[in-house]
């Protein structure tokens, strides 16, 4: 099963790096999740002149995952793709965000263009993590 997760997630990562919007940085991102129901969602890296204005393929995906109603229980695995020799793991905002929207438990797949895959998850990716149980202290 992790194996079938694992292409898949490869495949649609692939094919949403292809829709990447990036002139400026000329560094193609694709990211893909994968639900409990097969039910998958993809997102791009989309550049803007304003820098500010970007967003990040990752959280493009998790977002737009969300916004059409999967909650974290439901996701069951998560990939990033770049074209760099060895695979590039998501930035600090993206880490941040995952950290807040996946279960501990999933697995992160991040790969380059030719398969070389590193399997990790948020934890190992985000250690000492803010999140919710620092707001309590305020």
């Amino acid at each position: 099963m992790a194996d079938k997760i694992r292409e898949t997630l490869f495949n649609l990562s692939y094919k949403a790096y292809h829709n990447a919007y990036a002139p400026y940085s000329k560094f193609n991102v694709g990211a893909a999740l994968i639900t409990h129901d097969q039910k998958a969602f993809v997102g791009a890296n989309i550049e803007n002149a304003a820098y500010g204005s970007s967003m990040c393929a990752e959280r493009v995906c998790i977002y737009s995952a969300y916004a059409n109603g999967v909650k974290k229980d439901d996701i069951i695995g998560f990939a990033v793709i770049s074209d760099n020799k060895e695979p590039s793991m998501p930035c600090g905002a993206c880490r941040q965000v995952l950290n807040e929207l996946l279960n501990d438990d999933v697995v992160i797949y991040v790969f380059n263009l030719e398969g070389d895959c590193i399997e990790t998850n948020i934890a190992t990716l985000l250690p000492y993590a803010f999140d919710e149980t620092d707001l309590k202290n305020v």
